[in-house]
């Protein structure tokens, strides 16, 4: 009962806190529905006064709105009406600095009117009335167009000027510190000053973008072409006047009015020690060959050379000039490309500078075929050695023509390919020179009365050992041109440096196989057998000794490696048939029609007296010995053996040779046979006689002081 009475107190107490909670929440309840409905009160009445404030302000807003746009509109329509005011107005207010043109004012405040004067012909132009003034306006936009054009030409003729031939030479002498062709730097020349060049590239932007002409472009090519021609030219004409005296080109190069003036190179002044440099070399090589053609020591020429050497000189000097010709040509082309930058549009540069070389190509060019043209008349009259100065032409082209073609790279098809049309010409001139060349050495038509009367080295010889010498400094040259414009030609792609050696070597070898036949048929005109050895001993020794001392015969063993054996086997030879000119002498001291035999010689008592016969028989042999002796010393004494060391060979085989067969024929002791003391002196004398007369044969005619 008492859990009963417990849990219904709990049940109780339970429902009253119930029943409180209750009638709080009734309460809460009431009172927000009194503030929801304060709040509702005060929303509809601020609703009541938004609407009433914007029925007030709306108008007022429209209205000013509507004053806003009315006033732009006023606004646009002032500057519409003074740009139309200043497109009416344009030609009276721009017409005197238009026809003043840019010289008389600031280059700048020139192209602003020129842009007023545009602005003006557009929009004249986009309407349907003003024709009048659309007329002035575009008469005046066309003389300021053609008074930016004569400025554009008026700054390149004022300030451009030939680039002085001493810094050319200069800038030359300095070529493997200038920036490779194809880079975007400069060689270093300044060809206009810096505010001309800002000037003409402004002018040129304008010009292209607004003008929409191209006119000032063909002038700039124009002039660039002929600065470029003069350039050149002056370089050309300095050089050729300066490689005649050092002082004078010294004095150019320190008074040139050019220098640290309007025209300057990378440096301040030129280097007087390179001018020098270049000048010299044009003569290095013509001296060169002048040394060379000398015979060695006891080598003595026949004939005059003075017109010859001159020659070569003047067409070795040629060459070096047109190699300077060419190397100044490809950087003066350099320093041309970079100066078109910004002058130039990127799309019309090549056109342009197609006509800017056009000129001066085409002088060089013609100037190579000139030369190609000269040596095909000189190859005409037999004079070969001018060919020689085509090989430094090649050499420099050939080395050089990647940079041109580089360069010329974007140019018309006919201007890229003069230079290779150039270097075919010179390549195909020269190989046919120096088959030629061997064809003339060949069928050589000297005649017997221009043999050397002595049998000394022949001309031909001389000419021929010069001519191959310095043919082995354009080694490479040669061959490639011989195996380009052969018989069979070869492919460019399969020439390479030892080819071309080994073609070169090839030809040699020909040209000394015809030089020999040559010889060996020259000498069946002398009449005398003992000069015809001496004449080829002479010839093959020369040739050998020529060939080591040059480094021919490196070369040649590149081809034949038995060109030193032939030639010695050659020289045994001839020394051998030389010894049968002293026949007649041997006859009378050999052993065949002695008058007494050696073992009755020997066997026979002091006391025994030779018959009249036998003594008869001796002094016969004697007489005859003398006689032929002199006959043969009277003959020989003609002859000349230039060289000291082969003279003194020979002179020494020939006495070793008759005292060998004085010994074996005339013993010492023949005086027992005799019992003649005059007959005794004679015999023993024999040995010293001959060799007396062994030198004196073998002496040259300048030691015994013949003319």
């Amino acid at each position: 009962m008492d859990e009963l009475a417990e849990l219904k107190y709990d049940i109780d107490r339970k429902l009253d806190k119930e029943a409180n909670n209750l009638a709080m929440l009734k309460d809460c309840l009431s009172r927000c529905s009194a503030n929801s409905q304060n709040m509702l009160g005060i929303l509809t009445s601020f609703e009541s006064r938004l609407q009433r404030l914007e029925s007030t302000i709306v108008p007022v807003y429209n209205e000013t709105e509507n004053l806003r746009r009315r006033q732009e509109n006023i606004e646009k329509t002032m500057h519409s009406l003074d740009t139309v005011l200043s497109h009416y107005h344009a030609a009276k207010d721009v017409e005197a600095t238009i026809k003043e043109g840019p010289a008389a004012c600031d280059l700048d405040t020139y192209l602003a009117c020129m842009e007023k004067v545009l602005k003006a012909q557009k929009y004249f132009q986009a309407q349907t009335g003003g024709k009048k003034e659309l007329e002035i306006i575009s008469h005046i936009f066309i003389d300021g167009i053609q008074a930016l054009q004569h400025e554009f030409r008026s700054l390149l003729n004022r300030h451009g000027h030939p680039v002085p031939p001493v810094v050319i030479v200069d800038l030359l002498s300095a070529d493997e510190d200038l920036p490779p062709v194809g880079t975007d730097r400069d060689v270093g020349l300044e060809q206009l000053p810096e505010k001309v060049v800002t000037d003409l590239i402004t002018i040129s932007q304008w010009l292209v973008e607004q003008g929409q002409s191209l006119d000032h472009l063909k002038s700039y090519g124009q002039a660039r072409a002929n600065i470029l021609a003069r350039s050149l030219q002056g370089l050309k004409e300095h050089l050729r006047s300066s490689s005649g005296t050092s002082s004078q080109l010294s004095f150019i190069s320190q008074n040139s009015p050019s220098i640290g003036g309007k025209f300057r190179g990378s440096k301040d002044a030129p280097s007087r020690k390179s001018m020098m440099r270049l000048v010299n070399n044009f003569t290095k090589k013509a001296s060169s060959a002048l040394n060379k053609s000398t015979f060695e020591p006891g080598h003595r020429r026949q004939g005059s050379a003075a017109n010859d050497s001159t020659r070569d000189d003047s067409a070795d000097l040629e060459a070096d000039l047109y190699i300077s010709e060419l190397s100044a040509l490809l950087r003066l082309m350099q320093s041309e490309l970079h100066l078109m930058k910004g002058i130039v549009p990127q799309k019309n540069k090549r056109n342009v500078f197609d006509t800017v070389i056009q000129q001066a190509l085409d002088t060089v060019v013609s100037e190579g075929e000139m030369i190609a043209t000269a040596t095909r008349k000189s190859m005409q009259r037999h004079e070969y050695s001018a060919v020689l100065s085509i090989f430094p032409i090649v050499r420099h082209l050939r080395s050089i023509k990647p940079e041109f073609d580089l360069i010329l790279e974007g140019c018309q098809a006919p201007t890229r390919l003069k230079l290779a049309s150039l270097l075919s010409t010179l390549d195909s001139t020269g190989a046919k020179a120096l088959e030629e060349f061997t064809d003339s050495i060949r069928n050589d038509p000297d005649k017997a009365s221009n043999m050397p009367k002595d049998g000394t080295v022949h001309e031909l010889t001389n000419h021929t050992i010069i001519f191959l010498e310095q043919l082995t400094e354009y080694a490479e040259t040669a061959g490639a041109m011989l195996l380009m414009h052969g018989e069979q030609a070869t492919p460019s792609a399969m020439i390479t440096p030892e080819t071309c050696k080994m073609k070169v070597a090839d030809y040699m070898t020909r040209v000394l196989s015809a030089l020999g036949l040559n010889l060996s048929n020259k000498s069946e005109t002398y009449s005398e057998p003992g000069l015809r050895p001496i004449f080829m001993l002479n010839n093959f020794n020369y040739i050998i000794k020529s060939l080591r001392k040059t480094g021919l015969l490196d070369l040649l063993l590149l081809w034949n490696k038995e060109v030193a054996l032939y030639y010695e086997e050659q020289i045994r030879e001839q020394k051998r048939i030389y010894s049968q000119s002293w026949s007649k002498v041997l006859h009378y001291i050999l052993e065949m029609d002695k008058p007494m035999s050696l073992q009755r010689a020997q066997n026979i008592d002091s006391t025994v007296k030779l018959k009249d016969k036998e003594r008869q028989n001796i002094k016969d042999k004697f007489t005859g010995f003398n006689k032929e002796l002199e006959e043969i010393h009277r003959i020989q004494k003609a002859y000349a053996i230039p060289d000291p060391e082969l003279r003194q060979q020979l002179i020494k085989e020939n006495k070793e040779y008759m005292e060998l067969t004085d010994k074996q024929n005339f013993p010492r002791d023949y005086s027992v046979v005799c019992h003649v003391p005059a007959q005794y002196a004679m015999i023993n004398h024999t040995a010293v006689q001959v060799a007396a007369s062994v030198d004196a044969v073998t002496e040259t005619p300048e030691k015994r002081g013949k003319a």
